[in-house]
């Protein structure tokens, strides 16, 4: 190859061999720690495979839909390609997929959708350190993921925590539902506001314990440095048969410092109270929601400087995404709600997805900055496009 063809030249043009047998490191075998969640790190096959060269996942990385949205130009992609095939044989480890033999699906979900993200990721902390001089104290950025139920954000943020770990960061995840009231706080809730079916049961704001937000997202603002340890709430959401209760303090994790990175994903994160009169037009007891959310951007936004918003076209799929997560958690031999439970469950949030996702997209979350926010939108498959 002519030393003057930069890579992303040099794959233009066609040359490069097998990415799989290019890539020193993939065969050191580096990222493959004991993962606490007690995930297995698949084995390499020993029989050769026919897999694609580098030029073709050069071209198969550009035409992602999330490309140019980042400002990813093809030298930049070129330059790092050893990056995407790394980070891609991570990815394979963590969900135990043999990286000679991914389908289509999966090659979108990793090169299109999971590597771009946690690129985009690592380019926000980048800019986060920047902000501070040598010898300071860095707080790990946290990076909200405001998204709908079932859309995959859980998963997302699962393997965004993996790949900054096996990277040589650490990083913490926590959901606004470890947030939730304790089963006895959403009695007293419930009975406070009797007939108001959004606050019956556990979701839309004002069932959320805010102080203890307050303190969680302040005490991880503080893991700066080595020994400095806290525990992260967690919480149990097959509990009373699916209605939910906080798990037991004894079991809810324990992270170190120093912090990198917290990724913090939640449905309603960022929401933006709205007049009276626009939340009553589209369900008369969303008024209370309203007004409880207006204390929410203290004890949640404003923790967030950099923010992933995924795009529904339609909130009806909701539904379908809950009841396939639902599904899986019974077929797991855990407690979960039945189909028709699943159908009065998500009933509760539809009103407040009408009334703030147009507000969400529009606007961006509440006190967010859009050089620092990314919104994804994605199909019914729960891939960017």
């Amino acid at each position: 190859m002519p030393t003057h063809l930069s890579k992303s030249e040099a794959l233009s043009a066609g040359t490069g061999c097998s990415w799989m047998q290019n890539n020193s490191m993939l065969q050191s075998g580096e990222g493959c720690p004991d993962l606490k969640q007690g995930l297995v790190c698949s084995a390499i096959p020993t029989e050769r495979a026919k897999v694609s060269s580098v030029q073709d996942l050069f071209k198969f990385i550009c035409s992602g839909p999330l490309i140019d949205k980042m400002g990813f130009s093809k030298e930049k992609i070129g330059d790092s390609i050893d990056k995407w095939i790394a980070y891609n044989s991570y990815l394979c480890r963590l969900f135990q997929l043999n990286e000679l033999y991914l389908t289509i699906p999966q090659k979108v979900r990793f090169f299109h959708y999971y590597i771009p993200v946690f690129l985009w990721c690592e380019d926000q902390i980048s800019q986060h350190v920047s902000k501070f001089k040598d010898g300071e104290d860095i707080p790990p950025l946290v990076i909200g993921f405001s998204a709908p139920q079932g859309c995959g954000k859980t998963t997302l943020a699962f393997a965004l925590d993996y790949l900054f770990r096996v990277t040589g960061r650490k990083s913490a995840t926590i959901s606004i539902d470890d947030f939730y009231l304790t089963a006895e706080g959403q009695a007293k809730l419930r009975e406070a506001n009797r007939g108001n079916a959004l606050l019956e049961f556990r979701g839309n704001a004002g069932s959320h314990d805010l102080q203890l937000s307050v303190e969680t997202l302040t005490a991880i603002s503080k893991l700066t440095k080595e020994g400095t340890k806290m525990k992260l709430p967690r919480y149990d959401k097959s509990a009373y048969n699916g209605r939910g209760d906080r798990a037991d303090p004894s079991t809810w994790p324990e992270i170190e410092g120093p912090l990198t990175v917290a990724l913090y994903e939640g449905w309603m994160l960022g929401f933006k109270p709205l007049p009276v009169e626009v939340v009553k037009a589209v369900d008369p007891q969303l008024e209370t929601v309203n007004k409880n959310l207006e204390a929410y951007f203290d004890a949640w936004d404003k923790f967030i400087k950099a923010w992933i918003v995924i795009k529904i076209k339609d909130p009806s799929c909701v539904y379908e995404w809950r009841l396939q997560a639902e599904i899986a958690m019974r077929e797991a031999g855990n407690p979960g709600m039945s189909d028709e439970e699943v159908k009065d469950f998500v009933s509760r949030y539809l009103p407040a997805y009408h009334a703030y996702l147009p507000t969400l997209y529009s606007e961006g979350p509440n006190g967010s900055d859009p050089e620092h926010t990314l919104i994804i939108e994605i199909d019914d498959g729960r891939n960017p496009i």
